[in-house]
């Protein structure tokens, strides 16, 4: 962890101060894991999701139920990652229309 990021406790301060694009994967992902259990901070719950299912293109189509594994994560907690997955998706999809609509015209 470097200097920059041990100001703050969990990195929504980091993300307010210094903006979203300043935070690693993990931090990002911690901020909807919302907080950790005792003895696992939710930037730990994310760095063993990130081992178990790769980057965020590999744990994208895998089923809810196998991140029940990980200790810390629960069904509030995996239902935040999904919804988050889910506006990404869309996201995506609303872009590639819109593409799509400017080169057809």
């Amino acid at each position: 962890m470097d200097s920059t990021s041990q100001k703050w406790r969990h990195p929504g301060g980091k993300l307010r101060e210094l903006g979203p694009e300043s935070l690693t994967d993990t931090e990002l992902l911690a901020i909807l894991i919302s907080s950790g259990i005792k003895g696992k901070p939710a930037e730990e719950i994310a760095e063993e999701i990130f081992a178990n299912f790769g980057p965020f293109k590999g744990m994208a189509n895998q089923p809810l139920h196998k991140f029940l594994k990980i200790k810390g994560l629960g069904d509030v907690k995996i239902i935040r990652i999904a919804a988050a997955f889910e506006i990404a998706r869309r996201m995506v999809n609303q872009v590639l229309k819109d593409h799509e609509r400017v080169r057809n015209c």
